[in-house]
């Protein structure tokens, strides 16, 4: 039988996992409906931010939440048997307008290695590329040690 302890990880520990890892699933929730996506990010471990790179389409499911001011919530994982470890991210998804760039936001996207290039079956005029940031209103790890104990 296989017993788990489970223990919350430290701010620090977040940071560097989340640090150490640039993808993870996104879930935007709007009334009773949800969705989620995987997503790469670049963080700000200083600001706790995030930054997105989205592509959705005109008639997407995607499109209509990032419209709708969704909340959010990432999750990032990790799994190296015996450990798993979790990070879930609450907070608040904004668009970035180019007039709002800054050389700061630049970088921080280029850590948001995906999407760079991608084939669509899309055309490409139909493709709308946006730029996000969550603002982390809460982040919270476990860190789960798996052992096996022998009767």
């Amino acid at each position: 039988m296989a017993l788990e302890k489970q223990t919350e990880m430290t701010p620090s520990d977040t940071d560097a996992l989340l640090g150490r890892h640039e993808t993870g699933v996104l879930s935007l929730a709007r009334d009773d409906d949800p969705y989620a996506i995987p997503i790469s990010y670049g963080y700000d471990a200083d600001e706790r931010k995030f930054y997105l790179r989205l592509v959705s389409t005109p008639d997407s499911e995607k499109r209509q939440f990032l419209s709708s001011n969704p909340d959010a919530r990432l999750v990032v994982y990790e799994e190296d048997e015996p450990t798993y470890q979790s990070v879930v991210v609450t907070g608040t998804l904004t668009e970035i307008s180019r007039d709002e760039m800054t050389v700061e936001h630049v970088e921080q996207y280029g850590d948001a290695k995906r999407p760079l290039f991608e084939i669509w079956g899309e055309s490409k005029p139909d493709l709308d590329i946006k730029l996000y940031e969550l603002r982390a209103d809460s982040i919270s790890g476990r860190h789960i040690e798996l052992s096996d104990r022998h009767d």
